[in-house]
């Protein structure tokens, strides 16, 4: 297996961890997010540690995704590569800075479970505080740094055609289409966690599935292949027949 396709392989597998942990963690953060009681109630910490433990994955899956597209990216676009190294690190910042919120939590939790009266309010005010952290950053790095990312990712496969061109439409079209959704709840026009919120992300989800996909069974398109131009040859120059005596 030649390292172009290593590196495809790996990539692919990246981009379906993200999917699986990203879904996981939601999932199980449900006590936690959909409950201002979690913080003075009781009970087991396991679920929301465990989707703190499939965030954790999610950011390194994300960073990896940055990794292992970068060697073979930057031949066509070393600016636009690092771009997307770059956002890509900045996604898995922000969503870490969401996983410290949460496990503050548990610990407020912890600590003052069962409690009633004003320590019982004051908890339940800072615990809702924490989870609005966390909302905060799921809006702005799987949203507004991730419409960016796509772009630049989409638009570097687009111009190399390094995966079929139908593909990497997908990418060019969610990534403003997530951009925008993100700016219309930043500014209250309907829940991230929506109907129309989820519409607005299921461009990106196709792009990023159908990248996943192609690199993880096809690998990186080669120059020449179907749809993208092969090499130009150079042509022997040529010359005039000697006269004949």
């Amino acid at each position: 297996m030649t390292s172009s396709r290593k590196l495809a392989l790996a990539a692919g597998l990246c981009f379906f961890v993200t999917h699986v942990t990203s879904i996981g963690a939601l999932v199980l953060y449900e006590p936690l997010l959909q409950h201002a009681e979690y913080v003075t109630g009781r009970g087991p910490d396991t679920p929301v540690l465990l989707g703190a433990l499939f965030e954790v994955g999610l950011a390194l899956a994300i960073v990896g995704t940055a990794v292992t597209l970068f060697p073979v990216v930057r031949r066509h676009g070393e600016g636009l590569a690092l771009g997307y190294a770059a956002l890509r690190t900045l996604e898995a910042a922000v969503i870490c800075i969401g996983i410290v919120s949460l496990l503050a939590v548990v610990t407020l939790r912890r600590d003052g479970a069962g409690a009633a009266g004003p320590d019982g309010d004051a908890l339940r005010t800072v615990g809702g505080a924490l989870v609005a952290v966390h909302d905060w950053t799921f809006l702005l790095g799987p949203n507004f740094v991730l419409g960016a990312n796509t772009v630049l990712a989409a638009l570097l496969m687009y111009r190399s055609r390094l995966v079929p061109r139908p593909i990497a439409v997908l990418g060019l079209v969610g990534g403003p289409l997530i951009l925008a959704s993100a700016t219309a709840v930043l500014f209250g026009a309907y829940p991230q966690l929506s109907p129309w919120g989820s519409l607005a992300a299921v461009p990106v989800f196709a792009w990023e599935l159908a990248l996943a996909g192609y690199l993880t069974v096809k690998g990186f398109r080669r120059p020449g292949t179907a749809g993208s131009p092969g090499p130009t040859l150079p042509v022997a120059p040529t010359t005039a027949a000697a006269p004949t005596a």
